[in-house]
Order: C-alpha cells, then sequence, then structure tokens
C-alpha cells in the first residue's frame, strides 16, 4: 500500500507537470520581419506592447505586436517620404517621423494613420531630419548637418503648430562628422540629451538657449538613437552592433557604464524603445550599402 501511495503521488505530480507545461505562457518573439520593407531606421512603442517602425528610405510605417510578433504596413506614405526617428504622442494621439534627406519631418493621426501637418525644415543635402522626441508640450527633431534643432508646439487639442529653430551652440554645434546632431531625448526638467554620432559621445543641450555640454564618462562609438528613462541611459551604436546603458548623474552631468548589451541578431541597429521590462531595436543593415540591400529588415526584441 505504501508503494502504490508513493506511485500515485509521483504519478500526480508529473500530471501536474505536464499540465503547467500545457498552459505555460508562449515565449515572446525574439525577432521581428517587417513585411515587405526596403529598408528600416526608426522605432517607437505605443499603447501596450504596440510598436511602430519605418521603412527608412520609403517613408512608410509599420505598427505590431511585440508580444505575439503580428505585424502590418500601417501607413503607405507618398513618394519621395523618409521614415528615420520615429516617436509616439499617446496624450495627443500624435505620431511624429523625422523625414531623414528630405530635410522634412512629419505628424500622423497615431490611430488613423491620416496626415496631419508636414514641415519643411531644411534644404536637402544640407540638412538631415534624423530623430524626434516629444518634451513639453512640443515636438524636438534633430539635424545631422546643421547645427539645428527644431522645435514644433503641440497644443492641448492635439493640434499642431509652426516650427522655430534653436541653434545648438558649444561642442555640440561641431560639424565635422558626415553624422553630427542624431538620436534625442529629454530629461524630467526638460533638459534635451543629443547623441553626436560624429564626436561618440552625448551632450546636454539647454531647450531656451541652445547651449551644449558633454556628459562626462559617455564614450559610445557609433552612436545612434538614444532612449532615457529614470535616470538610465541606452545608447545604441549602430556599426559596433551593441546597446550600452549607463547610469547618469542627477544634474546629466556625468555618467558610468552599466552593462553593454550585444546580441547575434543585431545587424547594424538603430533606435531602441522600450516595452515593460524588455527593450526592441531595429536592424538597420547598413553593413550592406547605403541605401541598404538586404532581403529582410527585422525588428529585435531583448530583456532589459
Amino acid at each position: 500500500m505504501i508503494r502504490l501511495a508513493r506511485a500515485l503521488s509521483i504519478a500526480a505530480l508529473l500530471a501536474l507537470s505536464v499540465a503547467s507545461t500545457a498552459v505555460a505562457k508562449p515565449s515572446l518573439p525574439h525577432t521581428i520581419v517587417l513585411p515587405c520593407a526596403t529598408s528600416a531606421e526608426g522605432i517607437a512603442t505605443g499603447a501596450g506592447s504596440t510598436f511602430y517602425a519605418g521603412d527608412a528610405f520609403a517613408g512608410d510605417i509599420y505598427r505590431g505586436n511585440l508580444r505575439t510578433g503580428a505585424v502590418a504596413k500601417f501607413i503607405d506614405a507618398p513618394a519621395g517620404r523618409n521614415a528615420l526617428g520615429i516617436r509616439v504622442d499617446l496624450e495627443h494621439g500624435l505620431l511624429f517621423v523625422a523625414g531623414g534627406f528630405t530635410g522634412q519631418g512629419y505628424v500622423y493621426d497615431l490611430r488613423t494613420g491620416a496626415d496631419i501637418a508636414q514641415y519643411q525644415f531644411g534644404t536637402p543635402p544640407g540638412s538631415i531630419i534624423n530623430d524626434v522626441i516629444v518634451s513639453g508640450g512640443a515636438a524636438w527633431f534633430t539635424d545631422s548637418v546643421q547645427p539645428h534643432l527644431y522645435r514644433v508646439p503641440i497644443n492641448d487639442d492635439g493640434s499642431v503648430g509652426a516650427f522655430s529653430t534653436l541653434t545648438v551652440t558649444g561642442p555640440a554645434a561641431d560639424l565635422t562628422g558626415a553624422f553630427n546632431l542624431n538620436g534625442i531625448a529629454a530629461a524630467g526638467d526638460g533638459t534635451l540629451l543629443v547623441a553626436h554620432t560624429g564626436d561618440g559621445t552625448v551632450y546636454t543641450v539647454d531647450p531656451n538657449t541652445g547651449a551644449s555640454a558633454p556628459i562626462a564618462g559617455v564614450d559610445v562609438l557609433n552612436v545612434d538613437g538614444i532612449l532615457l528613462e529614470a535616470g538610465r541611459l541606452w545608447a545604441v551604436q549602430n556599426f559596433s552592433n551593441q546597446i550600452t546603458e549607463l547610469k547618469l548623474s542627477g544634474d546629466l552631468s556625468s555618467a558610468s557604464v552599466v552593462r553593454v548589451i550585444t546580441d547575434p541578431a543585431f545587424k547594424v541597429p538603430t533606435t531602441v524603445a522600450r516595452w515593460g521590462n524588455r527593450l526592441a531595436t531595429v536592424n538597420a543593415k547598413f553593413d550592406t550599402g547605403f541605401p541598404p540591400t538586404a532581403s529582410t529588415y527585422e525588428v529585435v526584441e531583448i530583456s532589459r
């Protein structure tokens, strides 16, 4: 009887194990292919597990789900547009897109994908609109050729106004690199943080005066897009195929490296977004050419 009872107990445990395995949550996708994309560069997260990613040289925008991996084209952009950095404004239901080599920036309706506004910030090829952030009631766009940040005001009703130009001064205004001002983020007090690809560092920029200062300890070769949250800065290093996580000092004057994130799936990642305890980046594959010539382009998910 004792042996029978033990056997029954073991059988019950095995049954529970099998049942647990049967109802276990499916694993989250590691890579998500953007269907029919001809290039890729920007990524942003929206409500829940929704993400948005851009076809850099076609201007199209994809919308997908980081939990399930489902993705489809959301905005079929007019011919001639680019889509580099992307930012979601959930409060006003807007999607901001940096227009890259067109010198433009775009604002779309986040629900329908309809055009809301188009801005001509600079004249190509003397202007490359590379990235965008929403902060302090405005969207800020970077220019990789000019020492300029472009501010688009966002009204309470979700409409947008005429843009103004902030001239950056100090070390961040250096224009010796092929690409200079690039990724952008904003601190809680409104201070802007701008990645400088040519200098391999990140600067603080005063949104009122344009004065800049380097953040000591940030040495990030090939820096591209950046993400700032709760005193942590994630800097994507495209051709280095890595993302460096840094801890910022309270006054934003210095930073220390927390870790360097690498992944075999990285193929020249350019920008980064957060979803819960995970990060999502996008493979631009600029190692195949410029414009790139890869057959597929992917979003890559990693644990934060």
